[in-house]
């Protein structure tokens, strides 16, 4: 489990984000961004939406996100990548996203969901019994990460590390919206039947990943907002409960950070998964309903 994966397919393609590269829509004279501008009566920010996972095709980036970056003194992310990444943090993300000692996967998920893991795992040349101690939901992770990196694509690449990077080099402080088990709990917490579910049909969907990487991450590139809205949010919101647990009630709990932020006398940027922008439950819907003004840059 990391800050790059999401919960489903759509997650990971919006949660890992939607037409060739570089190339815009018809009548629109430039490639915009998934970036923003927002400004309210105390201040303004701005907001990117990542792509947790990419390729070296995306890079470099395109200016205006670069020149965004530059104004601003303070970069937050969905989580500081500095505490995702201490030894203790890294534990805590593998003992939690195994079983207990004694209990397996056979003993937790129906014998549909375990024929699926281990047709998968024989496919892949994977051995079954060490995929057994993981919990459904870490082991859809796994799983679906494997495909996003069989396509190519890396989290090291990925825009977050990208900006990451970026604010070490330079200096800059950096700060999460939440916390490494925040984030873990928002899967380790549900229900078993629910983890089955996650786990079931992340194997049945994993076949098409492949084709809708790049589908997802070119949207991305060019802004397409629409397309990543109806790919992504249209599939995730068929599991309502999937839907709330890791996109609205996140959502909501990191608004009023952000409208905090946006008051500070300098810029910040704000580098969340495109996931969370979009939608009618996302921050941008948010903050236009509260008056802001969003310039799409």
């Amino acid at each position: 489990m990391t800050a790059w994966l999401f919960t489903r397919r759509t997650f990971l393609r919006g949660f890992v984000l939607a037409a060739a590269i570089g190339i815009a829509s018809p009548g629109q004279a430039q490639p915009r961004n998934f970036l923003w501008k927002a400004t309210g009566p105390k201040g303004s920010l701005y907001l990117v939406g990542s792509v947790h996972m990419l390729t070296k095709d995306y890079y470099p980036l395109s200016p205006a996100l670069e020149a965004a970056f530059k104004e601003c003194d303070l970069l937050v992310e969905e989580l500081d990548l500095g505490e995702m990444r201490a030894p203790d943090s890294q534990m805590a993300m593998l003992s939690r996203g195994l079983l207990p000692s004694g209990q397996t996967l056979d003993g937790v998920v129906s014998k549909e969901t375990l024929d699926l893991v281990a047709k998968h795992a024989a496919a892949l040349g994977l051995p079954l019994e060490p995929l057994k101690r993981f919990k459904p939901w870490s082991l859809a992770l796994t799983l679906l990460g494997m495909a996003w990196q069989k396509a190519g694509f890396d989290a090291d690449l990925g825009l977050d590390k990208h900006f990451y990077d970026r604010a070490r080099a330079e200096n800059k402080p950096v700060q999460g919206l939440e916390t490494v088990g925040f984030q873990i709990s928002r899967f380790d917490e549900m229900s078993m039947s629910d983890q089955d579910r996650l786990l079931q049909q992340s194997i049945r969907e994993i076949d098409n990943e492949t084709a809708a990487v790049a589908t997802l991450a070119n949207a991305w590139k060019v802004g397409d907002t629409a397309t990543i809205e109806r790919i992504v949010l249209e599939d995730v919101k068929s599991d309502p409960v999937m839907y709330r647990r890791l996109i609205v009630e996140r959502n909501q709990s990191w608004l009023p950070i952000i409208e905090g932020l946006a008051a500070r006398p300098r810029q910040v940027f704000v580098v969340v998964g495109a996931a969370h922008l979009i939608g009618p439950d996302g921050i941008l819907a948010s903050l236009r309903a509260k008056g802001y003004t969003l310039e799409q840059r």
